[in-house]
């Protein structure tokens, strides 16, 4: 799949790319929050999946009234959501977040109470790098990142001479070393053509491992766990060449959601600016 597409990235990076472009039609070979994102940034475009039915376990782990009513129990406190959310999430909350800019986004707030959704493991990373910030977190995790563990790592570890990254539950996170990064998508590609380590441990979905060797032939990446996140894996080249021959599957989100959602995308890109807000839900 990633051989064949025209643009391949994270979640965000793909909207964006996707966004630029001047095709009427995206086929959006990834889960369904990836499909909206494009659709909330290219309103203007189709955009069609391959596998309308390739969902995301962390973003389906909260919905509105969930959200709504964590925030009922919070009430003024600010709430960001990482970008694996559903468009209607989206919308719901104050700004949105990448799993590169988390910090920076929270700490663009002046509120000290601040709401995080819904990736729970994310959010306790955050916590310890935001000690003077109380995280409210919900309880949503990615069961594939969740089932990596310490051990996985080290036992890995034990087979390479080196090592590198990831990103996942915070015992793991324990595991560093001074030659440990973890980042999003592209942080570990530029981490790896950067670094002059030969051999990595690569501790997220393995979908990027492909993309790693074929930008670092001379380098050698290993799984730490050898399962990926199966929905991302559910898309092949027969569902792209039906999608494009029927251009069924279309994802739409309606007006009153993605104007909304927009403005939580557009508040996360502000926050790069070093603007602080206090947003108040009314």
């Amino acid at each position: 799949m990633q051989q064949v597409a025209d643009l391949v990235g994270d979640s965000l990076g793909l909207s964006a790319k996707a966004a630029a472009t001047e095709a009427r039609m995206i086929v959006f070979a990834g889960v369904h929050f990836m499909a909206e994102s494009a659709k909330i940034l290219s309103p203007g475009k189709k955009v069609v999946m391959p596998r309308a039915d390739a969902g995301c376990p962390l973003a389906d782990t909260i919905t509105v009234e969930k959200l709504r009513a964590l925030q009922a129990e919070h009430p003024g406190a600010p709430t960001v959501c990482y970008i694996n959310t559903t468009a209607a999430i989206k919308a719901e909350v104050d700004i949105c977040c990448t799993s590169a800019n988390m910090q920076q986004v929270v700490e663009s707030l002046l509120d000290k109470k601040v709401l995080f959704v819904p990736d729970g493991n994310m959010g306790r990373y955050l916590q310890t790098k935001l000690p003077d910030r109380e995280l409210i977190l919900w309880k949503g995790v990615c069961p594939t990142h969740h089932r990596l563990r310490a051990e996985h790592v080290l036992e890995q570890r034990a087979c390479t001479r080196r090592r590198s990254s990831w990103r996942t539950r915070s015992a793991v996170s324990r595991c560093w070393s001074s030659r440990t990064r973890c980042a999003r998508t592209t942080g570990f590609l530029r981490y790896a053509k950067e670094s002059d380590a030969t051999e990595f441990i690569v501790g997220t979905e393995t979908g990027i491992i492909p993309r790693l060797e074929a930008e670092n032939p001379a380098k050698r990446f290993y799984r730490a766990r050898g399962d990926g996140l199966p929905n991302m894996k559910m898309t092949n080249l027969e569902d792209v060449l039906a999608v494009l021959e029927k251009e069924d599957n279309e994802i739409l989100v309606p007006d009153e959601i993605r104007v909304r959602a927009v403005r939580s995308l557009e508040r996360m890109l502000k926050s790069r600016e070093g603007l602080a807000a206090k947003f108040h839900r009314g």
